[in-house]
């Protein structure tokens, strides 16, 4: 019997770091076949070329997918949804997995599900029903996702309920959980002397993570945005914080905040640690030194990994802006406006308020056990491939109020 093949589609370092755990199960599971689809940032010299991480972990990678984003702006993405749908089509058309997973809200992923569902190929959408009304187009696109997939992986109950509100079929929708939580629930992340070596970090001074996207409904505030934030960062610095800045993504304003960014590194060269892509390896491996009492760390900025992920390590965090708004999160954060004084009283609370600290240490985590991958690796196995999952039914509740 043939194996059954699953695709996989990845456009930026952060979406991947959260599929590893479900790629990296499909890669080793002896009845299914991986097909990695890898697209967008990760072929971007810009942002870390990290398709090459990909292939030193030892994924095969079954089409490199470009898409063409020629500028730092709202038409450009346009643009490139379009670019996305014809070049996915063309390499959906020559491998035929026989069901596609894509991941959340980006625009990458859009043209995936686009594709893939006007091609009749099932498509397994993981982490819809999620909510982010901070000014971003994610929500709009993230239920557009979900409309037009097949199988629903939501990483938490709340999620799960939106997405049957949204008319879809019970038997469709699984909550799983966070699927990046698996391989940190096994330990898989840098430990303490790893990234003491690797890094020359001195665990009795305060570490911060800091990593600021632009909001894409107000890219073109995104310089002014990165500043407040980096005159925070300047005071950090004076004061002996160990500080890592990573890249945004690639989204309209992100090449803005890098430009910014690498300006105000060449004045604090020696003490600032700036780097285009961390990994999940490392990344994680930063936010658990949090569970060392002994050691003052904070995540700064508005990723959404600063909302999901933080909680499982009890790791402080600041989230700075409307980015990551409306969104399910733990007790462990503090939300801040784009303003330098309010931004750095917040951090100053993470790393020096015992009683927050130890607040943050003992969270309860809203986004599952770390045992995701093996729940939809399980779903994926068994579902059978046949009309009834390709043929679409909306349950509208609202048409029983209308008898």
């Amino acid at each position: 019997m043939s194996k059954r093949k699953i695709g996989v589609f990845t456009g930026n370092r952060a979406e991947y770091g959260l599929l590893y755990p479900i790629i990296k199960g499909l890669n080793s599971h002896p009845d299914l076949e991986l097909q990695l689809y890898v697209s967008g940032a990760h072929l971007d010299t810009s942002f870390g070329r990290t398709v090459d991480s990909i292939r030193e972990a030892g994924f095969p990678i079954a089409q490199e997918i470009k898409i063409d984003l020629d500028h730092d702006d709202l038409y450009s993405t346009a643009l490139a949804i379009g670019s996305g749908v014809k070049e996915i089509a063309g390499a959906l058309k020559q491998h035929k997995p026989d069901i596609l997973i894509v991941y959340a809200d980006r625009f990458e992923g859009f043209s995936a599900v686009i594709a893939a569902s006007q091609m009749r190929i099932p498509v397994a959408h993981v982490e819809g029903g999620d909510i982010t009304e901070g000014g971003a187009l994610d929500d709009s696109v993230r239920h557009a996702m979900t409309k037009l997939s097949h199988l629903h992986f939501t990483t938490n109950e709340e999620a799960r309920l939106n997405v049957l509100q949204l008319g879809e079929e019970n038997w469709r929708v699984h909550n799983v959980g966070l699927p990046s939580l698996d391989g940190i629930a096994r330990g898989e992340y840098a430990k303490e002397d790893e990234l003491v070596n690797k890094w020359g970090l001195d665990l009795k001074k305060p570490v911060v993570v800091f990593t600021q996207h632009s909001v894409t409904t107000q890219f073109d505030q995104a310089a002014s945005q990165i500043d407040e934030s980096l005159k925070v960062i300047a005071t950090l610095l004076d004061k002996g914080v160990q500080v890592f800045v990573t890249y945004p993504n690639n989204d309209a304003g992100g090449k803005v905040i890098i430009e910014r960014i690498n300006e105000f590194a060449r004045g604090h060269s020696g003490v600032l640690k700036v780097v285009p892509s961390l990994g999940g390896h490392n990344y994680h491996g930063l936010l658990a030194l949090a569970r060392n009492p002994h050691v003052r760390v904070a995540c700064v900025g508005n990723s959404s990994s600063g909302i999901k992920e933080t909680p499982v390590f009890g790791c402080p965090t600041v989230n700075i802006g409307s980015r990551q708004e409306g969104r399910l999160r733990a007790t462990n954060v503090l939300d801040v406006g784009y303003d330098s004084a309010e931004i750095n009283a917040a951090v100053e609370r993470c790393l020096f308020d015992e009683s927050f600290r130890e607040r943050c240490r003992t969270v309860v985590n809203p986004y599952g056990d770390g045992n995701a991958s093996l729940r939809v690796i399980e779903v994926l196995s068994a579902v059978a491939l046949d009309e009834k999952l390709i043929t679409k039914k909306t349950v509208f509740k609202g048409r029983e109020g209308l008898a």
